[in-house]
């Protein structure tokens, strides 16, 4: 198991929610957290506490983004008119690696970082591989060629545990996906209730 796997199934335990939607999740068999103390009868959640949680919980969705990455995000949403909660929401879904998750090109977020950072994808015909690039609406990403008959991307296109959401076109026959629009929180198919108001309360707090 790699690192990164493993991570995926730690978020999945600590926050005692199964982030993703995945069926191999071990907290649909186990729902307390990792390690010698995880079964320990939880306490009520201070506000801080929940905001915090909140917090961890959408940087995890996103294959668990570091505090410095995920801090500057929410410092780019602030400065955009409207509500900076689905201000956020839509700046995540913006990033290259999550269009290539949502694309289905890939089964999980953290595959679809290695994927981009490996050179195997393309947007408006050119190779871009930096996870946190920010697509606009109208680019099309695309699986290059030499790596559409890899084992992971024909996996992942067969996949029934998620669809393909509306704001994103996906052709899986010629591995192309265009990016329609940038989609508000109601629009973002997570497999568990994100609460981006509380990760703004918590900024606005610490």
């Amino acid at each position: 198991m790699t690192k990164r796997t493993a991570a995926k199934y730690k978020i999945d335990r600590r926050m005692g929610e199964n982030i993703w939607g995945r069926a191999k999740s071990p907290v649909n068999r186990r729902e307390y957290g990792p390690g010698q103390h995880g079964q320990r009868r939880k306490g009520k959640l201070s506000d801080f506490g929940t905001q915090l949680r909140a917090k961890q919980k959408l940087k995890g969705h996103y294959g668990d983004l570091t505090e410095k990455q995920f801090k500057r995000i929410f410092g780019d949403a602030t400065r955009i008119k409207g509500d900076t909660g689905e201000n956020l929401i839509g700046l995540l879904e913006r990033r290259l690696d999550a269009v290539v998750y949502r694309a289905k090109f890939v089964p999980t977020i953290f595959a679809a970082r290695q994927f981009v950072n490996h050179g195997h994808v393309t947007v408006n015909g050119q190779r871009v591989n930096i996870a946190s690039y920010r697509v606009k609406e109208g680019d099309v990403i695309a699986v290059r060629e030499r790596s559409r008959q890899l084992a992971i991307v024909l996996e992942a296109t067969q996949l029934v545990e998620r669809e393909v959401p509306d704001y994103i076109e996906a052709d899986h026959s010629k591995m192309t996906a265009t990016y329609l629009r940038t989609p508000t929180l109601a629009d973002v198919p997570f497999a568990v209730q994100m609460e981006p108001n509380l990760v703004v309360e918590y900024y606005a707090k610490n």
